[in-house]
């Protein structure tokens, strides 16, 4: 099986031309998007009054549908840190039309394969809370916002805010399930790996040192103790420039990453058989971004 995987996209428009493109001409089985899918936070977009996802990205999945017939690919999707939630709306209408299928705390067969989702991301210091969640706990590194304060574009309940986790939220996901051969769709990633590597050496808040390493310890343990085939993730666009590598491995588990911080597409491809022989390439892109 050929999956492609790429996150991160930031509704910059040549990037996901460029992807669209590759899609077609190389029918993967399946397309993994790992969120941050459209422009910054609540920022004006391309696609009118119906936004990005609705206004500019449907519509052009519908084409390519159109064309690829019985090889268009399945598209588990999940939502990132910069993507409101009220998008969901517009995920879950694309859905009911066969263009994707939002995947955030969902179980997705895909022939052999099962993917996991959760987009959660562990407490940042941006304001929008939408897909933040505590991570291992109720505590929060110096210098990022809590999920209890910032502001949100669709409420919830602040008691599954105060006491909800990342780790509580995995467990449910995977259950009693055997993971081995599982392929695990996260915007975060593990913490302390080369893929989780900020760009925040020698910053301090209040006298403390700021922690390099942003991702989630909840998704670490997870991995370690549930050893997926392969863990799929973005959130820290920096990482591969800073680290010098877009790979890294937890156990036996190969955990990818497609963010990015130049210009061009990063498009993972990979074989879930084999993730070990996956590989990723920096694709220019495709037309120029609006403004």
């Amino acid at each position: 099986m050929l999956f492609f995987f790429a996150t991160d996209l930031h509704g910059r428009t040549g990037r996901w031309n460029a992807l669209l493109a590759r899609i077609e001409a190389e029918r993967p089985d399946a397309v993994l998007l790992g969120g941050d899918l459209g422009p910054h936070g609540l920022a004006p977009s391309v696609g009118g009054d119906e936004g990005f996802l609705a206004g500019w990205l449907a519509p052009r999945l519908r084409r390519l549908r159109d064309r690829l017939g019985d090889g268009y690919p399945r598209i588990p999707t999940i939502l990132g840190n910069d993507d409101p939630a009220v998008l969901v709306t517009d995920l879950q209408a694309m859905q009911a039309e066969g263009l994707l299928e939002h995947a955030h705390l969902r179980r997705i067969e895909l022939g052999p394969v099962v993917v996991y989702g959760c987009a959660w991301v562990p407490p940042t210091p941006f304001l929008l809370k939408d897909w933040e969640r505590y991570d291992v706990g109720r505590g929060v590194d110096p210098g990022a916002v809590s999920p209890e304060e910032g502001r949100r574009s669709v409420p919830v309940e602040p008691h599954v805010v105060r006491w909800s986790t990342i780790a509580g939220d995995l467990d449910d996901l995977a259950g009693g399930d055997d993971l081995a051969g599982a392929v695990c769709l996260f915007h975060s990633p593990p913490h302390d790996t080369a893929l989780d590597r900020a760009d925040l050496d020698g910053r301090m808040v209040d006298h403390v040192p700021v922690d390099v390493h942003v991702g989630s310890v909840a998704i670490r343990r997870f991995l370690a103790s549930r050893q997926p085939a392969a863990a799929l993730c973005g959130h820290v666009h920096e990482a591969a420039r800073l680290t010098g590598t877009w790979r890294d491995r937890i156990g036996e588990t190969e955990v990818l990453g497609a963010a990015h911080d130049g210009p061009e597409l990063a498009l993972v491809r990979l074989d879930p058989a084999d993730p070990a022989a996956a590989t990723r390439e920096l694709i220019d892109p495709v037309g120029a971004d609006p403004g």
